[in-house]
């Protein structure tokens, strides 16, 4: 279904009953709303791995604007700021109180921006394989230990220079190394995916968006309690950018999850470990 938030319909996917019968009274879950990666991708990255927390909360699948099966929206507005907004919006659209929100990569970026732009609102946070800022350089340095000069010139290529051209250098050359080299990756995952290049070309960058967010200090004055989760083999945002998140947060609100032998996409290559990893957050 499509959902007018601040002017754009985002598409909205909701899984499991937010009411069930327990007993003599009916028990309210939480709320699990889910921020997809990209920016570019959509929600379906989060399918079907995440059907198996259904059982313990009411879970929100939906497109960033820009992204999927959403509206563009005005390009001006594709900026973290606008994009924090829109969670908190869509939940007030919804009717959805004191939510988990959880953020995957960019994903990620737009959670703290939601969650520092609008304090008190989250019931908790999960940031999975994000940054509260991007360091290029660390990027390009990852690449290279885990591919080679290739990688480091595909990443570099792209990403101090986006275009289409090597956008798609990069998906070819560094996008499997996001995963370990023994996972056992088919790439059904992308191909899934509703890719919108044009919002990538957009958002990446040193001199864009994904060069000039910084929330490190914001960070500082969050109030809920946040479950940090890092993959030591990921390239993209490397674990240090997940140390530098924890480090950032009040040391009583937050719970820093490493895990070994991963890349950037955690649930995907320890999908017991990892859903073990929230199920447990969520229940604390």
């Amino acid at each position: 279904m499509h959902v007018t938030v601040n002017g754009v319909r985002l598409y909205v996917d909701i899984e499991g009953a937010g009411l069930v019968p327990d007993g003599p009274r009916m028990r309210e879950k939480p709320t699990l709303v889910l921020l997809h990666g990209g920016p570019g991708f959509d929600h379906s990255m989060y399918k079907p791995i995440f059907s198996a927390l259904s059982d313990i909360a009411q879970i929100v699948y939906f497109d960033h604007r820009g992204c999927g099966r959403s509206e563009n929206g005005p390009t001006d507005r594709w900026r973290l700021d606008q994009w924090g907004d829109d969670v908190r919006t869509l939940c007030d659209t919804l009717g959805i109180e004191n939510p988990i929100v959880l953020g995957t990569s960019f994903g990620g970026f737009v959670a703290q921006a939601y969650a520092t732009r609008h304090p008190g609102h989250a019931a908790k946070l999960i940031l999975i394989s994000t940054a509260a800022r991007f360091d290029f350089q660390e990027v390009y340095a990852a690449f290279e230990r885990l591919g080679g000069a290739e990688a480091e010139e595909a990443a570099r290529g792209y990403l101090s220079a986006p275009s289409d051209t090597t956008r798609a250098v990069y998906r070819k050359v560094c996008v499997p190394l996001y995963a370990p080299r023994n996972h056992a990756d088919d790439g059904s995952w992308l191909a899934r995916a509703i890719t919108r290049n044009d919002t990538g070309v957009h958002f990446n960058g040193p001199d864009k968006e994904h060069g000039r967010f910084d929330f490190r200090d914001a960070l500082a004055h969050i109030s809920c309690p946040v479950l940090v989760m890092a993959g030591d083999n990921d390239p993209i945002t490397p674990i240090v950018f997940s140390e530098q998140i924890a480090a950032s947060l009040p040391p009583e609100r937050v719970r820093f999850k490493r895990f070994a032998g991963c890349g950037h996409g955690i649930v995907a290559d320890d999908r017991d470990g990892a859903l073990q990893a929230i199920r447990d957050f969520i229940h604390a």
